[in-house]
């Protein structure tokens, strides 16, 4: 993975309020639901669906938006590769939270058992 220091900073400043229409469109394509990735979300960062909606109003960056949550003890669970790495090999831990949410979103749309992508939770 490139794990530049410019890499990294990129997915730190990027706000989740820019990416979340296309975790919608991604699943919602698929014939998921809207309701299916709150699901998702909440299980890795437990947030739920009026905290979300106060985090996307505010406009918060992904590393704002991984201070706050409360990763699930299960995330390192998650492995695969996702934008052509492997999850499990990066270093970054900000980077790595981030392509976990990728990683659960992109399981999601192809139509993964909801029991699967929850890791058994």
């Amino acid at each position: 993975m490139d794990n530049s220091n410019t890499h990294n900073e990129r997915i730190a400043k990027m706000t989740f309020a820019s990416v979340y229409p296309m975790y919608v469109s991604k699943v919602e394509k698929k014939g998921r639901t809207k309701e299916e990735l709150h699901q998702v979300i909440k299980w890795l960062t437990g947030f739920d669906n009026k905290r979300l909606q106060e985090l996307i109003k505010e406009k918060i960056t992904f590393e704002i938006f991984f201070q706050r949550a409360s990763l699930n003890s299960n995330a390192n669970l998650i492995t695969g590769v996702i934008c052509g790495y492997r999850v499990e090999e990066i270093r970054d831990p900000l980077t790595q939270q981030v392509r976990y949410l990728d990683k659960l979103v992109d399981e999601l749309a192809k139509g993964k058992k909801m029991e699967k992508i929850l890791r058994g939770s």
